[in-house]
């Protein structure tokens, strides 16, 4: 078996996949917050910050401070 790079050497982060979680996450979030059964499509949009912003991330890239 080969194993490449080595023990303790720079870690690699899928940004997507990240983002993804994220984006899931919030949507746990709303849905264990929610009255109703089932989270209506305009929530979802609403959590998911569809239609919102251009670029999908707008308020939450901004409130986070820059890494």
């Amino acid at each position: 078996m080969r194993v490449s790079g080595k023990i303790g050497g720079p870690l690699v982060q899928d940004h997507v996949a990240l983002a993804e979680i994220e984006l899931y996450g919030e949507l746990m979030i709303a849905a264990s917050a929610a009255a109703e059964d089932r989270l209506s499509s305009a929530r979802i949009d609403e959590v998911l910050r569809v239609g919102s912003d251009p670029a999908g991330r707008g308020a939450r890239e901004k409130a986070r401070p820059a890494v």
